[in-house]
């Protein structure tokens, strides 16, 4: 709440013990690539990097004559082994899910270690997945290169990020699904929820992270991304998106319906129940696991009301499809995610 609170958002934070060479430079090439081609001759165009991420917000001059990054610079063009030493419990994770819904059928982690691990690079690693395999209709004649879904999709995932409180006790997560995509961050909205759908107010949490995104054609400051999101799903025929705010903590989760509205889907396909009500518990033990570092069988099998054994055999499958992890080291075996 005093995080919110503040005039200045989060990620305007000088982080005075790091230097410059928190950035990584593939991202920050990247970045200043892709500002050109949507701000051709733009006056920051020549300055060096280091003018380059001053003017931004990246970075500033600290009291001691030295430029520092700020929260923001970190989040967006450092290493994941630096932003965690600044935001503890930082973690970026997109996950799909097989048309069966039985098992992740690929996973993008900020913690992996083979690339970057940081916001920007994250935008582009999941846009290009979430847009894969979309079923829209044909753009009319002489309409935008982009479709209105994509530019939704667009539009969504960088309020997520932009959006997130890093500083918080969760990580953020991303999952895709054959009729739904759900979209969770850490930290409650900064307005109420029916005057973020009706537009024209926008208080991001992150506000230079918006700016960031602002300089590359990605996302807009009038507040109207969320009401597009939702017309957008009205011209299709889908089911309205739906908001959820939870709390202790505090989490918001977004989830976007691929489904006609007004038409309902069989709950069970015929002879498939036991693999639908499996898929479901899984599921359900990989949402409570993101919510909570780890967990034992009891902690897990008295959230979803199951017996022990059937929730030991759940755990067991997860292990096996590579989404779950056991620390076997300790008397009483805790389950995590895979990282």
């Amino acid at each position: 709440m005093e995080r919110d609170a503040s005039v200045k958002t989060q990620d305007m934070r000088v982080l005075d013990e790091m230097d410059m060479a928190v950035f990584d430079q593939e991202s920050l090439r990247s970045y200043r690539q892709r500002m050109r081609l949507a701000r051709p001759g733009h006056v920051w165009e020549m300055l060096d990097d280091g003018d380059f991420l001053l003017k931004i917000g990246a970075a500033v001059i600290g009291p001691d004559g030295q430029e520092h990054p700020t929260s923001a610079g970190l989040l967006m063009f450092g290493n994941e082994y630096d932003i965690v030493r600044e935001f503890n419990s930082y973690f970026l994770d997109y996950q799909e899910q097989d048309n069966a819904g039985t098992r992740w059928a690929h996973r993008i982690v900020s913690s992996s270690g083979d690339w970057s691990g940081n916001v920007y690079d994250f935008y582009f690693r999941v846009c290009d997945r979430l847009n894969r395999d979309l079923k829209v209709p044909p753009k009319p004649d002489g309409a935008a290169d982009e479709d209105p879904v994509r530019q939704a999709l667009r539009e969504a995932l960088a309020n997520c990020l932009v959006n997130a409180d890093y500083y918080g006790r969760q990580g953020l997560v991303i999952v895709k699904r054959r009729r739904e995509i759900t979209m969770a961050n850490p930290g409650g909205f900064r307005i109420r929820i029916d005057r973020a759908k009706s537009g024209g107010v926008s208080d991001p949490r992150n506000g230079t992270l918006s700016r960031m995104f602002h300089l590359i054609d990605i996302g807009v400051r009038a507040g109207s991304g969320i009401p597009n999101i939702y017309r957008v799903w009205q011209e299709q025929g889908w089911v309205m998106p739906d908001i959820l705010e939870q709390l202790d903590p505090a989490r918001t989760l977004l989830t976007l319906s691929f489904e006609k509205a007004g038409v309902q889907r069989p709950v069970m396909e015929p002879g498939g129940s036991r693999s639908a009500i499996s898929a479901r518990m899984k599921e359900a033990i990989l949402v409570y696991l993101t919510d909570h570092t780890e967990a034992t069988v009891t902690e897990i099998a008295d959230h979803l009301g199951l017996r022990l054994p059937r929730a030991k055999e759940y755990l067991e499958e997860l292990i096996a499809e590579g989404s779950v992890v056991a620390d076997s080291s300790r008397r009483t075996r805790k389950y995590r995610l895979k990282a």
